[in-house]
C-alpha cells in the first residue's frame, strides 16, 4: 500500500508540474503512469476530480489572459461533439481508435516540431473546427487538450493566452464529463461510480502531490521565453501522444 501511494504521488506530482507549466497534459500523463500499477477503473474517475481542482487552482491567474473568442468556440464545439465521441467509443472498438488518434496527433506534433507551420488564421471557422475536433477526440480518448494545443500552435497564439484558454476550457469539459457520468451512471440509474467514496478517497490522497507540482510548474512558466515555451510544449505533445500510441499497441498485442 505504501509503495503504491508513493509511486502514485510521484506520477501525480510530475503531471502537476506539466499542468502548471503548459496548462494541459495532466490527465494523459496521470492515466498513462498510474495505469502501470493500478487498474484504469481506479485511475480515471479520481483524475477527473483532480483536473477540476487543478483548473480551479489556476483559474484566478489565468482569467486575465484568456482569449474569449477562442474559448467560446472551443466550448461550443466540445459541448456539441463530446457525446458523439462517447457514442463512437460505445459502438466501435476502443483500442484501435485510441491508436489511430494517438498516431495522428503524434504525426502532427512531429511535423510542427520540425518547423512546419500551417499559419492558420484564427477565424471563427478555424476556432469552431478546433472545438469540434477536440470535442470528438475528448469523447473517444480523453486527449482533446492535445488536439487543441496542436492547432493553437499553428495559429501562433501567445503562450500566456494559449495556456489560460486551455485552463478555463478544461474546467468546463471536466465538469461536463462529471455531470454526464453522474446522470448516466454505470447502471443507467444515476448511481455514478465517478462520485463514489473510492473516487473521493483517491483524489484526496493525490491532491497534495498535484498541488505541489502545479506550484512548481507555474513558477517555471513565468521564467520561460515564448520561443522556448513553444518548443517545450511540442516536445510534451510528442511525448504524450507517443505514450498513447504505445499504450494502445500494448493493449492490441
Amino acid at each position: 500500500m505504501t509503495w503504491t501511494l508513493a509511486l502514485a504521488w510521484a506520477v501525480v506530482f510530475a503531471a502537476g508540474i506539466v499542468r502548471g507549466f503548459a496548462g494541459f497534459g495532466f490527465s494523459a500523463l496521470c492515466v498513462a503512469g498510474l495505469s502501470l500499477f493500478l487498474p484504469p477503473a481506479q485511475v480515471v474517475p479520481p483524475v477527473f476530480v483532480l483536473e477540476v481542482l487543478a483548473s480551479v487552482t489556476l483559474l484566478r491567474s489565468a482569467l486575465r489572459d484568456v482569449d474569449w473568442r477562442w474559448l467560446s468556440w472551443l466550448v461550443a464545439g466540445n459541448a456539441l461533439v463530446i457525446p458523439l465521441g462517447v457514442a463512437t467509443l460505445a459502438y466501435l472498438p476502443e483500442t484501435p481508435l485510441r491508436f489511430l488518434i494517438g498516431a495522428l496527433l503524434l504525426a502532427a506534433a512531429l511535423l510542427l516540431r520540425s518547423g512546419f507551420a500551417l499559419g492558420l488564421a484564427p477565424s471563427p471557422g478555424v476556432r469552431m473546427a478546433t472545438g469540434v475536433v477536440s470535442g470528438y477526440v475528448n469523447g473517444v480518448a480523453a486527449i482533446g487538450g492535445i488536439a487543441v494545443a496542436v492547432i493553437m500552435s499553428t495559429a501562433q497564439m501567445a503562450p500566456a493566452a494559449m495556456r489560460a484558454t486551455l485552463i478555463v476550457l478544461f474546467l468546463f469539459t471536466d465538469l461536463y464529463a462529471l455531470a454526464s457520468a453522474a446522470l448516466i451512471g454505470p447502471s443507467g440509474t444515476g448511481d455514478a461510480s465517478l462520485l463514489g467514496a473510492d473516487t473521493l478517497k483517491h483524489a484526496l490522497w493525490w491532491t497534495p502531490a498535484m498541488l505541489a507540482g502545479i506550484w512548481v510548474g507555474h513558477r517555471g512558466f513565468k521564467q520561460v521565453s515564448e520561443a522556448r515555451f513553444r518548443v517545450l510544449v511540442l516536445n510534451l505533445l510528442i511525448a504524450i501522444a507517443a505514450l498513447g500510441v504505445l499504450r494502445a499497441l500494448w493493449a492490441l498485442i
